[in-house]
Order: structure tokens, then C-alpha cells, then sequence
């Protein structure tokens, strides 16, 4: 049980970053279990809740995968993946984008407004926000990389911030779906990482979080002891070529790279298992995950 010095205390080494970052722009990527258990979730709108009223300017992007395949299935149709992407059609886009801007953005926008914040829900079509072409999946033959159609999966081209900026400076907290928009109006589906990384840059973020299931990154996963607390640019870049940094944590750091070099202040992967992930790396001396910086 807390007393009240101790609660008084833990105010106190919070006033510091407080007034660092009063004022300053954050980006969530908002994913993983914190999306799915319904705890994490109300701990999430809590922290962002927090976040707004201490005078910081929360961005969430959120992703949505889960749910995507769920819907899916219930219409009969199995996902297929190549190297790791989806393959969608314009049937599984059309799904794609109703779920992502439907249903997943409309009920983090409503957690929120249920907190007194004023959230709007965005997709990146909207305003021309995300103009985005398509990406090719690369697979590999023995050593000979190929090409592959996916269908409507998109990377981003550019980033228009009139309107995020436009919200922010109106005291309303953006909620932004992944989807894209190209140059004949088509919808893509848009990696949230990517999507995240690509904003935070844009705004000029204070800093990028990142929410995943994993602590951080690891030297070498199965040794505890070699977690990374700081990683800087140059060495993310040599431990995804050696192999260090692999499968589902490799568009997580490349996240972070790209929001740095496009001049986000520091990015952080941190874990959404935990209880306040959020308020525990922005407000606490410690902090938690891994930072990487430049």
C-alpha cells in the first residue's frame, strides 16, 4: 500500500518530464496485446488521457491485423501471406479499410471521448493526409531476390500534416487508421509502424513510442541479459544486416530509423504487456523497452 509520501513522491519525479514535454508532440503506434486485452486497452486510453491533460500533444496510430483476419473468416475468406504481408485483393482491401476506419479508429475515438478528451478519427485518406503507391513484396529464391503483387499493400509517398496540425493546435488528440490514398484514389493498407514512423517524422515528434508484446530489443533473445536498453542509429542499421534484428522486430526498428532521419527527436520501443507502458517511459526517470536514437 502507497502512503501518501509515497504517492507525493512519484508526482514529484514526474514534474521533470512534465515540463519537458509540455507542449511537445508524442506518436503512439498503438497495437499488439494492448489492443486486444481489454485491461491494457482502458490502461492505454488512461495513459494518452494523462498524457493530454499535463499539456503533452498525443498522435495514436493505430494497426488492426487481428481484427482484419477475424472479419475475414466470419465472410469465409482465408488470409494469405507473403513474406510477411498480407496479399489484398479488392475485396480484402474494401474489408481492410471498413474495419480499420469502422470499427477499430471509431472505438479508440470513443474510449477517449468517454475520458473528456476530444479525439477524431482519421484515415490517411482523409485531407490527403497519406498519398501512398504500392509495394512490391520481395521474396527470395536461393539467393535471387523477386519481386511480388500483393495487391493494394502501400508504403508511404508522402505526408501532409495540415489537418494533424490543424487538430493539435485545436486542443483534439488525432487517431489515425493506416490507409493510404494513390494517385487514382485507390485505398492501400499501410504497415502502422511505417505509418507511425512516417508522421512522427513529419511533425517533428518529440518522440515515437511504440507498443509491441516483446520487452525490447535483445543482443541475443535467449540470454536475458544481453537486453538494449539504447541503441543508436548506426548500430540498428549493422545488427538488421547481421541478422541481430530479425523477423517482426525488423519494421518495428526500421520504424524508428525513418522517424529519426526525418527528424523525430528519439523513438522507443516499449512493451504494451505492461500495465501504463506509456506513463512508465515518458514520465519515469528508468523508463522502459529500448530507445533507439541517433
Amino acid at each position: 500500500m502507497f502512503t501518501a509520501e509515497d504517492k507525493a513522491a512519484i508526482l514529484v519525479e514526474a514534474l521533470p518530464y512534465i515540463q519537458q514535454f509540455y507542449g511537445k508532440t508524442i506518436v503512439i503506434k498503438y497495437g499488439g496485446n494492448a489492443m486486444i486485452n481489454e485491461d491494457l486497452k482502458e490502461k492505454v486510453m488512461q495513459d494518452v488521457a494523462l498524457m493530454k491533460y499535463v499539456g503533452i500533444r498525443p498522435v495514436i496510430v493505430h494497426g488492426g491485423g487481428p481484427d482484419i483476419t477475424g472479419f475475414l473468416k466470419k465472410v469465409g475468406k482465408e488470409s494469405d501471406f507473403v513474406a510477411g504481408l498480407r496479399v489484398t485483393d479488392e475485396e480484402t482491401i474494401e474489408i481492410a479499410e471498413m474495419v480499420l476506419d469502422g470499427k477499430v479508429n471509431s472505438e479508440i475515438v470513443n474510449l477517449l471521448n468517454r475520458r473528456g478528451v476530444k479525439a477524431v478519427g482519421l484515415s490517411g485518406k482523409d485531407a490527403g493526409l497519406l498519398r501512398a503507391h504500392k509495394k512490391m513484396a520481395t521474396v527470395y529464391e536461393g539467393e535471387a531476390a523477386k519481386k511480388v503483387d500483393i495487391g493494394y499493400v502501400g508504403e508511404v509517398e508522402q505526408v501532409d500534416t495540415a489537418i494533424l496540425e490543424d487538430l493539435l493546435e485545436q486542443g483534439y488528440v488525432p487517431v489515425i487508421a493506416p490507409i493510404g490514398v494513390g494517385d487514382k484514389g485507390e485505398s492501400y493498407n499501410i504497415n502502422a509502424d511505417y505509418v507511425a514512423a512516417e508522421i512522427a517524422g513529419a511533425l517533428k515528434a518529440e518522440k515515437l513510442l511504440l507498443l509491441t508484446d516483446i520487452e525490447g530489443i535483445y543482443k541475443d533473445f535467449q540470454d536475458k541479459s544481453s537486453f538494449i536498453s539504447t541503441l543508436h542509429l548506426p548500430e540498428a542499421r549493422a545488427f538488421i544486416k547481421e541478422g541481430i534484428i530479425a523477423g517482426g522486430m525488423i519494421p518495428k526498428v526500421e520504424a524508428c530509423l525513418t522517424a529519426l532521419e526525418q527528424g523525430a527527436g528519439k523513438t522507443h520501443i516499449i512493451d504494451g504487456r505492461l500495465a501504463h507502458s506509456i506513463i512508465l517511459e515518458i514520465f519515469t526517470s528508468r523508463g522502459i523497452g529500448t530507445q533507439v536514437v541517433r
